[in-house]
Formats: C-alpha cells, sequence, structure tokens
C-alpha cells in the first residue's frame, strides 16, 4: 500500500488511525497484528499454533503475544528513535530498557526451542516478528539465547518463504 493509499479515506474505513495491517473478510474487518494472528491461528487448528482453550498454554500464548505488543515493541520503537536523536542520555535509558526487556524474552528461550510450551506457537510469531523489527535496525545487544531463538525462526521454511516474496 502506497502512503497515500494508506492515509486515503477508503483505508481510513478499515483502520480508524490509517495503520496495517488489517484483515477484511465477509464478516468484517480485523486490525491489530497480534490479534489477527491469534485469530488466524483460532481459524486453522489443524496448523497446531494454538493450544487448546483453557489450557495454561493457551493463556502463556496470550502472554507473549500481549508481551510482544506492549513491552517489548515499545521499547523497540523508543530504541529506534533515540537513536535517531541527539540526547545520549535518552538513548541510553532506551537502550537499557530494551535490554531489560529483551532479557525476558531471551530467559524464556534459554534452553528452549521456542518461548511456549517448547513448540513453535503464534506466540514464536508475534515476538519474533518484533525481535526481527530490533535486529534488522541493529538494537539487539544479542545474548547467546537471544540470537539462537532467531536463527530457529529463520530456519522454518514458512518465514524463508515469507521473507522471499
Amino acid at each position: 500500500m502506497s502512503p497515500e493509499e494508506g492515509h486515503g479515506e477508503e483505508h481510513g474505513r478499515r483502520h480508524p488511525l490509517g495503520r496495517v495491517p488489517v484483515l477484511e473478510t465477509e464478516d468484517g474487518l480485523l486490525f491489530e497484528s497480534a490479534a489477527l494472528c491469534l485469530h488466524v491461528a483460532d481459524l486453522h487448528p489443524e496448523a497446531a499454533l494454538i493450544p487448546a482453550p483453557g489450557t495454561s498454554e493457551r493463556g502463556r500464548v496470550y502472554q507473549w503475544s500481549i508481551f510482544a505488543m506492549t513491552e517489548l515493541e515499545p521499547a523497540v520503537i523508543r530504541a529506534y528513535l533515540a537513536r535517531r536523536g541527539s540526547d545520549a542520555e535518552a538513548t541510553g535509558k532506551a537502550e537499557a530498557r530494551l535490554i531489560k526487556v529483551a532479557a525476558v524474552v531471551a530467559n524464556a528461550v534459554d534452553g528452549r526451542s521456542y518461548i511456549v510450551g517448547d513448540r513453535f506457537t503464534v506466540a514464536d510469531i508475534v515476538v519474533g516478528g518484533v525481535l526481527e523489527s530490533a535486529r534488522r535496525y541493529e538494537l539487539l545487544s544479542d545474548p547467546p539465547a537471544l540470537r539462537a531463538y532467531l536463527e530457529r525462526l529463520d530456519d522454518r521454511p514458512a518465514k524463508q518463504r515469507a521473507y522471499l516474496e
């Protein structure tokens, strides 16, 4: 979508802030990336991307998906914007916050293949997507557990296809 389309009236009817992504189906509109991922996982149980409702693993998928959006992504954005500015103190604080938040994820995946139940879930898609942005902007301090986790996500054939297209 071009910037003009994103700020246009038509897209404004899809998303109140004119952002992406938006899922448009015959049932209506849905926006917010984590909500879209959770919804698509629910629509396709055969993909086994989300544990059964009411299980503690399902709760942890929610936990990590929401953590990615409310803690990890804002820390990435603040660190990115701070680096673009000229305030060394603000940059230091933003980077320290990102290191602290990323360490929570690193600790969760240390010695495990994935973040929930040691199997790939929608939480890995959401958390991995935010970490991919941090890595692309060279914001990660790259602790070994986090590096290994990102490499496992990178090795998944579906991710390779998604990033090639």
